[in-house]
């Protein structure tokens, strides 16, 4: 009897990870449970200070999960870069090291890709969950769900509109995000991005791509209680990085003709209205710098 040929991937699962070990390893596994086979997975480890980590990955046994360790860390954003620069295959996915793929998933994105050539990228339902994987729908979320396209079931979406969506509230769950790899090569990614997670579908769609946003759910995002981005913002110094990028957005899409969005991107509320949650904390610890800054971040124009 003739061998089974080998499944040819056609999606590039990447994962950069600085974190949780444990977390880790169940994100793996959640791919290694999708219901179809023609995935590669490279885990890109930014320095982690942990030795059993590498040695699990060698007794996986399992020829599609690649992991690599950098030899300087790169930081989130470098780590992302890089990442992305890694990507061969016909679609790719960004995954979260604390997040799970449903075993349905990957069936989920790859058939709305199908069903739709042309789009630049999928956003499938999303379950959040705490840090003790609990479903949870705190206030960012509600408000995510507020600002995404309105109707249910899969639809496709374009233009100026999803734009100033976008610049009001980042509706989107970057890691549960399928992309189409030659959108990505047809756009480019900006090179001066401090808020990378919108910067680029930003990118993508003030450059004519589309998007389909469905409501079925099939991947699990974990939200937690303290992270980077959180203990940033309520330090404050995450703002002046938000600024920057509202206003080169703002230029971009007044270049574009695109006037509503540049007003979106110069009123950035979403931003302002995080900043507004973190100043009563500020306050509390007396922490005057963190409030000079999320004051700043308020009254700027």
């Amino acid at each position: 009897m003739a061998a089974t040929p080998p499944i040819r991937p056609t999606v590039d699962i990447m994962l950069p990870f600085f974190g949780d070990p444990y977390l880790l390893r169940r994100a793996v596994r959640s791919v290694q449970r999708q219901d179809r086979a023609d995935w590669r997975l490279t885990v890109v480890d930014d320095g982690y200070p942990d030795d059993t980590i590498g040695p699990w990955f060698d007794g996986l046994g399992d020829d599609r999960i690649r992991y690599r360790r950098n030899p300087e860390r790169l930081g989130a954003q470098g780590n992302n870069r890089y990442c992305i620069d890694q990507v061969e295959l016909e679609f790719f996915v960004m995954m979260g090291a604390d997040d799970l793929m449903l075993p349905h998933y990957l069936d989920t994105v790859l058939a709305l890709h199908d069903r739709r050539p042309g789009v630049a990228f999928v956003q499938p339902g999303v379950s959040v969950m705490d840090d003790r994987d609990k479903k949870v729908r705190p206030l960012a979320d509600r408000v995510k769900s507020m600002l995404s396209p309105p109707g249910s079931g899969p639809r496709e979406v374009a233009g100026e509109e999803v734009a100033v969506s976008l610049l009001r509230g980042n509706w989107l769950y970057n890691p549960s995000l399928c992309w189409r790899t030659a959108a990505l090569e047809e756009t480019g990614i900006p090179d001066s991005a401090d808020v990378f997670d919108l910067a680029l579908p930003l990118a993508v769609i003030a450059g004519g791509g589309t998007m389909v946003v469905d409501d079925h759910v099939c991947f699990r995002y974990r939200r937690h209680r303290t992270s980077d981005s959180g203990s940033g913002a309520a330090a404050g110094n995450r703002f002046a990085e938000e600024r920057r990028f509202f206003a080169a957005e703002a230029a971009r899409m007044q270049d574009r003709g695109w006037r509503r969005a540049a007003r979106a991107a110069r009123a950035h509320v979403s931003s302002r209205l995080n900043a507004a949650v973190q100043l009563p904390g500020a306050l509390a610890r007396r922490d005057g710098a963190a409030v000079r800054a999320l004051g700043r971040h308020l009254l700027a124009r």
